[in-house]
């Protein structure tokens, strides 16, 4: 898995959710599902981490891992 979006793309198959479904219940808009999960490099963490507390996750700093 190389990014929050294969994370979220991955795990919301995994629930048998559509995006639009995710998207309703994350209380995010289908758009920003859908660029999250093709790698958009420029997203509000807010709503990233909005996405990620559908699985128990949050993004937090850290170190770049070379």
């Amino acid at each position: 898995m190389s990014t929050i979006g294969d994370y979220i793309k991955q795990e919301r198959k995994r629930a048998g959710l559509t995006q639009e479904e995710f998207a309703l219940r994350a209380g995010l808009g289908l758009r920003f599902v859908r660029e999250l999960e093709q790698g958009k490099e420029t997203v509000r963490m807010d709503k990233v981490n909005q996405a990620l507390r559908m699985f128990g996750m949050e993004a937090a700093p850290g170190r770049i891992r070379k």
